[in-house]
C-alpha cells in the first residue's frame, strides 16, 4: 500500500506547486546568445535556456537548472534532425530577436522572457501577464511555465479525455492509467480521471500549438487559477516545451506529427470490422471456454452475413500463471484449448484476415513454460523494490528479443498475427487486475508513460516482419507518439447510457492529439447492454476509425444476435455500410498518414474560427465530407445538431440543411443523424463479405449537389509497407458547376501502383433530367446510352439512368488507369 501511495503523491505535489512554494526562474541573462547552426544558446543567473528552430515555425525550447541537458529520447520524439532553417539575430541592451520567415521571438533579457508573435506582429505567446511572474520556473524537482493567456483563447488536446473538448478554465493532471477505488463509478469508471492515453500537447485558438516534452506526470492549469493566465509543469525532468506555429489547426497537426511520427496505414482489411470473444468464458467462467466456440462464431458471422475481417482472443485463452494470476502471462494455452492451431486453420480458411492474442506485460510461470523464471535468470525484466521483477523490460532490445522468441513465438508459430497489449499502465502504478503496482521510484516515475510505447512497439514492430505486411496493435494505453504503433482502444467502459457520450468526446479529443487509429468496445464492455444502447453504439461504432464489437457480459458478449431481431438488423445494415464506405475510409486513412489529419475529426479541427464549434462534443466529422451525430439520449425522437459552414445533406432524405446553424432533426432508432457536405463525392465498394486482399471492383461515386470539389482516390496493395516508398496509386475525381452544366473529370491515375480497369458508377443526388450528356475517354468521344438501372449491374455494361423519382442520375463508364475520363452533364 505504501508503494501506491508514494506514486501519488507525485499529483499531490502537482496539485500544491502553485501554492506558495519557493520558485526559482531563470533570472537576469549573464551571456550573450550562442549559435551553432539552428541552435542558439544562452545562460542566465539561474539556468540556461536553449532554443533550437526545427522550422520556420517550430522552436524547441529547453531550460536546464543544472545547465546539463539531458540526451534525446527514441519514445515520444521520433524526429530531431533538420534542415537548416534561416534565422536572422539582432540585439539591442533590452533584447534579443530571432527573425524567421514566420516567426519572430523576442528574449527579454532582465529578467529573461519570451515573446513570441507571427510576422504581421500579432502576439501568439507571451510571459508578460499582469500582475504574476511568468515564464520557467523550477520548484524543488518540478518544472514548469507560466504564459499569459488571451481573453478569447481556446485550448484543444491533451489526449483522449473523457471530460471536455474545451478545457479553457480547466485543471488537468496528465499521467497514464485510470481512476482507483470504490465504488467503481467514481473510481474505475470516473470519466473526470480517465488518463489511459494522455498527451501533453494542446493547440490554441490563437493559432500555436504546445507540446510539452517531457514523460513525468504533468499538471496543465489552463486559466483555473488566474483567468489571465495558463501553465504546465512536469513531477520530474528537464522543461522541454515546442512551440508550434501553424496558424489553422491542421497545420499544427501536420507539424507535431512530423516531431513525433506520423501514423502507418494499417492493412487495409484492419478497416473492416475486428470482432473480440472471451471464447466463451469470461472471470468465473473461464471452464466454458473452447477452440469450438471461436470457430462456430466465426462461422456464424460468416452465415449470416455479417462482413468481419479480424478476431481477437481475449483473457481466458492463456493459462493464469501462479505468481500474477490473470493479471500476468504464462503464454500457455488453457486446457479447454485442445487445438490451437486447427483453431486458427478454420479462421483462416474462412477468410479471417487476421487472428490475435490479448496478453500483458508481466511473465508469469505456468505448468510447463517458466518464462518468468528464465525472463529472472537472464535479467530480462524490469527490478522491483522487493522482488527481481515481473515487467518485460521493453526498454532492453535483447529482453524484448527473448519475449518474443520464448513466449510470443510459441503462439505466434501456431497462427497468432497480432496482439492486444492490454495494462501497459500497471507499470509503476496499481494494476487493474491485482494490487500490485510494480517497479517504483524515480526511474519508474521517469518511464511509466512512455512504458505503453514501448510495450505496443515491441509486438507491432516483430509481427510486421514475421508476417511480411504491415504492423498492427491493439492497445489500450499510450502517451505522445503512440500514433506510430496503432490502434488505440478507448479502455473497458461499462454499457451504460452515462459512458456512451463521454466515448465519443474520447474519440474526438485524441484525433486533436495526433492519434488517428482508435477504436472503443461497441455497445460497451461490462454489464448487459440495453437493446437501444447497444443499437446507438454500434452506429457510432461503424463510423469509428477501427470498427470493434467486444463485451464480457456471459454468455452475451455483445454478439449483435443476442440483444434482439432490431439490434441485428441494425449491426448488419452498419457494417455492411461500412464496408462499402471503406474507398473512403482508405483514402482518407492515407491523408492521416501524410499529414496527420484524423480520420475522427472534431468539428473546431476545420472551423476553429467558428466559436460554435468549441463545446461541440457528440458529432464530428468522418473524414472530409461526412459529419456523424450519435443520439446518446435514451427513447430520443430527435436530437439538436450543430452544422458548419456550407450547405449539407442528410445522407438518408437528401434533404438539404444550410451550415453555421442548429437543427433539429428526426432520430429514428435505425437511423445515425449522417451528413454529407455539398460537393462531395464518396467512393464506395459493392458490397463484401470480407477483404480479399485484391484491388477493388466497380466502384461507385456518390456526388452530391454544391460547387466544385475534389477526391484523392488512394490505393495500393492493402498489405505491404512498400506505399511508403510511393508504391500507391492516386486518382483525382473532380466535380465542378457551372449555371448549365456539371463537369466531372477522373483523370489519370499517379503513382507507382498499377490500379486495374474498372467500371465507375456515377450516382449524382438531386439531378434534373439531363437535356444533354457527353462522355470523353482521352479526350476522345465515347458514346454512352441511356438505359434502365438492372442493366448498370451488369458486367461490362455501360450507360446512364435518370430516377426521375429519387432525382438521381446514374452514369457508368469503364476506364483504365492511364486513361482519362470526362463527363459533361448539361440541364
Amino acid at each position: 500500500m505504501m508503494k501506491t501511495n508514494s506514486f501519488f503523491l507525485v499529483f499531490l505535489f502537482l496539485m500544491l506547486s502553485f501554492s506558495g512554494m519557493a520558485q526559482s526562474g531563470v533570472g537576469n541573462v549573464t551571456s550573450s546568445l550562442e549559435r551553432d547552426q539552428n541552435l542558439f544558446s544562452l545562460s542566465a543567473e539561474n539556468a540556461d535556456v536553449q532554443l533550437e528552430f526545427a522550422t520556420a515555425d517550430m522552436v524547441r525550447i529547453r531550460t536546464s537548472w543544472n545547465r546539463s541537458f539531458e540526451d534525446n529520447e527514441p519514445y515520444m520524439v521520433s524526429r530531431y534532425s533538420w534542415a537548416p532553417v534561416a534565422v536572422q539575430l539582432t540585439e539591442d541592451e533590452e533584447k534579443f530577436l530571432l527573425s524567421t520567415a514566420r516567426l519572430n521571438i523576442r528574449i527579454q533579457k532582465a529578467p529573461f522572457s519570451l515573446e513570441i508573435t507571427n510576422q504581421q506582429g500579432d502576439v501568439l505567446l507571451s510571459e508578460q501577464a499582469e500582475g504574476v511572474a511568468g515564464g520557467a520556473y523550477k520548484n524543488g524537482e518540478v518544472v514548469g511555465s507560466l504564459k499569459k493567456m488571451a481573453p478569447d483563447e481556446h485550448f484543444f488536446g491533451f489526449g483522449e479525455r473523457m471530460d471536455f473538448v474545451d478545457q479553457r478554465g480547466k485543471e488537468l493532471a496528465l499521467n497514464v492509467g485510470r481512476g482507483e477505488g470504490m465504488p467503481h463509478i467514481t473510481g474505475a469508471y470516473n470519466i473526470l480521471e480517465a488518463n489511459y492515453a494522455p498527451v501533453p500537447f494542446f493547440m490554441s485558438t490563437r493559432g500555436y500549438g504546445i507540446f510539452l516534452h517531457n514523460p513525468y506526470a504533468t499538471r496543465w492549469d489552463m486559466g483555473h487559477t488566474q483567468a489571465n493566465t495558463y501553465s504546465f509543469e512536469a513531477a520530474g525532468g528537464e522543461l522541454d516545451y515546442y512551440f508550434i506555429y501553424g496558424p489553422d489547426f491542421p497545420q499544427i497537426l501536420n507539424l507535431y506529427t512530423d516531431l513525433t511520427g506520423k501514423s502507418p496505414l494499417l492493412p487495409r482489411f484492419a478497416h473492416g470490422l475486428h470482432v473480440g470473444t472471451y471464447s466463451g468464458g469470461t472471470w468465473g467462467h473461464e471452464a466454458l471456454t473452447s477452440t469450438q466456440y471461436v470457430v462456430a462464431l466465426a462461422r456464424r458471422f460468416r452465415e449470416m452475413g455479417i462482413p468481419v475481417d479480424v478476431f481477437h482472443l481475449d483473457s481466458t485463452w492463456r493459462m493464469f500463471g501462479e505468481n500474477g494470476g490473470k493479471g500476468a502471462t504464462t503464454f500457455e494455452w488453457r486446457e479447454t484449448f485442445k487445438n490451437p492451431k486447427a483453431m486458427f486453420d478454420s479462421l483462416y480458411a474462412m477468410n479471417m484476415n487476421m487472428v490475435g492474442l490479448h496478453v500483458r506485460p508481466r511473465f508469469d510461470n505456468g505448468k510447463t513454460l517458466r518464462l518468468l523464471d528464465g525472463a529472472r535468470s537472464h535479467g530480462f525484466v524490469y527490478p522491483e523494490e522487493s522482488n527481481p521483477g515481473e515487467f518485460v523490460n521493453f526498454f532492453d532490445e535483447k529482453a524484448t528479443d527473448w519475449w518474443w522468441e520464448n513466449g510470443v513465438m510459441k503462439v505466434a508459430s501456431l497462427g497468432a498475427r497480432f496482439l492486444k497489449t492490454d495494462e501497459g499502465s500497471a507499470f509503476g502504478r496499481k494494476a487493474n487486475e491485482s494490487d500490485k503496482v510494480g517497479p517504483t521510484g524515480a526511474d519508474a516515475e521517469r518511464l511509466h508513460n512512455i512504458f505503453p510505447i514501448a510495450y505496443a512497439k515491441a509486438p507491432y514492430e516483430r509481427f510486421s516482419k514475421h508476417n511480411g505486411m504491415r504492423g498492427m496493435n491493439h492497445t489500450r494505453e499510450g502517451y505522445a507518439g503512440i500514433q506510430r504503433y496503432p490502434f488505440i482502444w478507448a479502455g473497458d467502459w461499462p454499457s451504460e447510457w452515462q459512458y456512451f457520450a463521454p466515448v465519443i468526446r474520447a474519440g474526438i479529443n485524441i484525433g486533436l492529439s495526433g492519434v488517428g487509429y482508435w477504436s472503443h468496445n461497441m455497445g460497451g464492455f461490462e454489464h448487459d447492454a440495453d437493446p437501444e444502447l447497444y443499437i446507438r453504439w454500434v452506429q457510432f461504432g461503424m463510423f469509428s476509425p477501427v470498427a470493434h464489437v467486444f463485451g464480457m457480459d456471459h454468455p452475451g458478449y455483445k454478439e449483435p444476435w443476442n440483444y434482439g431481431e432490431q439490434a441485428l438488423e441494425n449491426f448488419t445494415k452498419y457494417d455492411r455500410l461500412r464496408y462499402r464506405l471503406i474507398p473512403y475510409l482508405y483514402s482518407n486513412a492515407y491523408v492521416q498518414h501524410t499529414t496527420g489529419m484524423p480520420i475522427m475529426r472534431a468539428l473546431v479541427l476545420e472551423h476553429q474560427q467558428d466559436v460554435n464549434t468549441y463545446s461541440i462534443d457528440d458529432e464530428y466529422l468522418f473524414g472530409s465530407d461526412m459529419l456523424v451525430a450519435p443520439v446518446t439520449t435514451k427513447g430520443a425522437q430527435t436530437r439538436v445538431v450543430y452544422l458548419p459552414e456550407g450547405e449539407w445533406y442528410h445522407y438518408w432524405s437528401g434533404k438539404a440543411f444550410s451550415g453555421r446553424k442548429y437543427h433539429s432533426v428526426l432520430t429514428p432508432l435505425d437511423e445515425l443523424p449522417l451528413f454529407v457536405k455539398a460537393g462531395a463525392i464518396i467512393p464506395m465498394q459493392d458490397e463484401v463479405q470480407y477483404d480479399n486482399r485484391q484491388n477493388w471492383g466497380d466502384l461507385t461515386l456518390e456526388i452530391f449537389p454544391g460547387g466544385s470539389d475534389t477526391l484523392a482516390l488512394y490505393e495500393d496493395d492493402g498489405l505491404s509497407e512498400k506505399y511508403r516508398e510511393g508504391f500507391y496509386s492516386v486518382t483525382n475525381v473532380i466535380s465542378s458547376v457551372t449555371d448549365k452544366d456539371r463537369q466531372i473529370q477522373l483523370e489519370k491515375s499517379s503513382g507507382n501502383y498499377q490500379a486495374p480497369k474498372r467500371n465507375y458508377i456515377l450516382k449524382i443526388h438531386h439531378a434534373q433530367a439531363p437535356a444533354s450528356l457527353q462522355l470523353s475517354l482521352n479526350g476522345k468521344k465515347k458514346k454512352i446510352k441511356q438505359t434502365d438501372q438492372s442493366s448498370l449491374t451488369t458486367a461490362g455494361a455501360s450507360g446512364w439512368y435518370y430516377d426521375a423519382e429519387n432525382k438521381l442520375l446514374w452514369i457508368k463508364s469503364a476506364k483504365a488507369a492511364n486513361e482519362a475520363l470526362s463527363i459533361v452533364v448539361s440541364n
